[in-house]
Formats: structure tokens, C-alpha cells, sequence
């Protein structure tokens, strides 16, 4: 017997597990990894899954495993670079219920939630929703209204966050130090995706395997809060920033003659000056030296061969 509510226990077959290898001389390689590991959710009759959009990125092989150790090839449908989902589908129909997408607004503070990877019950955690808050990631990636959760899951990428009623809330995106916020102690946790971030942007992204709409304009920064400054802490081989002759070190203070207050701030700013391509003026310091660096901004789904197969 499950120890587990019915709809819980009912929704943990539509968990997979998925394995990809990635080609040793695509971009995302050196820092993600040419082999990742992960999770995916089950959504439809067909094969479709969601997943973190990382472990598909440039992909060269995608396989699935289900919860009985069968193993599916499959092949990536789309990646939305803006909200971080990604999509696969199974060569063959699975033959497992799908989850049902929920309602993730209806998770706020406190409420409860369970966590699931491959493995069904023993794979499956009951967790707190710590906070409902604005995510900036170093990346150049926003979110609105993050799901944060505790205790913190070990094996959270692609993972699904299931509401009381077996329903889809959120994937899992990350480990956070600092899941309680701002100001409270540091308390570890992960951060998920709200599944109604994907409901507007779905059928696009299953029929064309990216949205229409213009992308947005990026940089190739890894940005990092220090001290109250917007610091580069890394940049992309052969991204608009590096073209421009930016440094690792270096550090922003205004973008188009506008004062940077926070990362997301910066980001705002940023995708508000154009789509990709647009040109922005960047104020920086680099050993206590101001100057002015006029960057062509990019696009980073072109950056990143667009599904490992062009």
C-alpha cells in the first residue's frame, strides 16, 4: 500500500527519467556537460514530455526511461531559451497516463506540494512552498514568479512538482542556498518553473519548436551581485560581450545612459532596448576606469546550434 494520497501515487508513472549526450564541440559542452542527467513529465498520449530546458540544450541523443526501466529513444521538440522548458518526444507512444497541467498559482507560501523524479514512491518528497518570488539567474534568465521549495530535492533537474490533486505545477530548475528569500537565514531548497509560464507559450513551442515572436536581445554575460555592483563573472566564448571586449571583472553600471539598480533590473533594461540585434551602450568600470562599449546584441538560440541537429 502507498503511503502516498491516490492522486499523488496515480500521477508518479507519468515521471521519466531522461539521459542526453551532447556533441563535444557544441557550445553549451564545456560547461554543462556532454552527458546529462535528469527528469521529464509525461503530458500527452504521444510521447510528449517537458522537461529543464538545460539537459535538452544541443542535443544529440535523448533517451527516456520509464518508471518499470524501459528504455524509449526520443528527439527534442523545442526550447524556450526566455522561460527555460524544454519538450521531447518518444519515437513511440509510452502507454503511461499523462499528468494533467494544474493551476501553479494556487501554490503560495506555505502550501503543500509534493516533489517526484524516475522511481516512483521512494523517488517522491513532500514539500513546503518556502516562497513565490521574482528569480534572476546569472544567465541572463528571468523569472516573474519562481516557485521555491523545501527541504531541498537532490536530483531536481526536470523533476515535477505535483499538487495535491496529481496535477502538474512546476519543473524543477535548480538548488538554491538562499530559498526563504532575501535577508533570512540561508536555508537550501530548489527552485521550480511554473507550469503556467508554459500554458501561453505551448502549442507554439510543440508545433514550431520555438515561439514567432522576435527573440529577445542577448548579451552572453554571466552577471553576479557583489557588494551592491553588477559584476561580470563570466562570458560567453565568442558572444556579443566577448566581440565587444568585455572582461570577466568588469563592471556594469548603466545600459543606454540608464542606471543599473539590480540583475533584473539590468535584464528589464536590456530586452526593452529592441529585439535581438539591437545595438546598446553599456557604461563600464574596469580598475576604477569608466568607458563607454557599444555592444550588437545577439540571439541566443542561434548562438547555440538551435537543436544540436543543424
Amino acid at each position: 500500500m502507498s503511503n502516498l494520497p491516490a492522486a499523488i501515487a496515480g500521477a508518479l508513472p507519468a515521471v521519466v527519467g531522461l539521459r542526453t549526450t551532447i556533441p563535444k564541440d557544441r557550445r553549451s559542452a564545456q560547461s554543462l556537460g556532454t552527458e546529462r542527467e535528469g527528469h521529464g513529465i509525461l503530458i500527452d498520449d504521444q510521447g510528449l514530455i517537458v522537461t529543464i530546458g538545460y539537459l535538452i540544450m544541443e542535443a544529440s541523443t535523448v533517451t527516456i526511461t520509464d518508471i518499470e526501466g524501459g528504455e524509449w529513444p526520443a528527439y527534442v521538440v523545442g526550447y524556450d531559451y526566455e522561460s527555460g522548458f524544454g519538450l521531447v518526444r518518444t519515437e513511440q507512444p509510452m502507454g503511461f497516463r499523462p499528468m494533467r497541467f494544474g493551476d501553479s498559482d494556487v501554490l503560495e507560501l506555505r502550501s503543500e506540494a509534493f516533489v517526484a523524479g524516475l522511481g516512483g514512491e521512494k523517488a517522491t518528497l513532500k514539500v513546503k512552498v518556502a516562497g513565490r518570488r521574482e528569480f534572476a539567474g546569472y544567465w541572463e534568465y528571468l523569472l516573474d514568479n519562481a516557485i521555491f521549495t523545501v527541504p531541498a530535492y537532490p536530483l531536481w533537474g526536470g523533476s515535477a512538482l505535483i499538487g495535491q490533486d496529481g496535477t502538474l505545477l512546476g519543473v524543477g530548475s535548480l538548488l538554491v542556498q538562499e530559498a526563504l528569500g532575501p535577508g533570512a537565514p540561508a536555508f537550501p531548497g530548489n527552485m521550480y518553473v511554473p507550469i503556467n509560464r508554459l500554458k501561453p507559450i505551448f502549442q507554439e513551442l510543440v508545433a514550431n519548436g520555438r515561439l514567432a515572436t522576435p527573440p529577445r536581445p542577448w548579451l552572453g554575460l554571466h552577471t553576479v551581485e557583489h557588494m551592491g555592483q553588477l559584476v561580470i563573472g563570466g562570458i560567453s566564448d565568442g558572444g556579443p560581450a566577448d566581440r565587444a571586449g568585455l572582461q570577466r571583472h568588469d563592471i556594469l553600471q548603466a545600459l543606454n545612459g540608464e542606471v543599473l539598480d539590480d540583475i533584473a533590473d539590468f535584464y528589464r533594461k536590456l530586452w526593452a532596448s529592441g529585439p535581438a540585434g539591437t545595438a546598446v551602450t553599456l557604461r563600464m568600470e574596469r580598475d576604477s576606469d569608466s568607458f563607454d562599449v557599444t555592444v550588437r546584441t545577439g540571439d541566443r538560440a542561434r548562438y547555440y546550434h538551435k537543436f544540436g541537429s543543424d
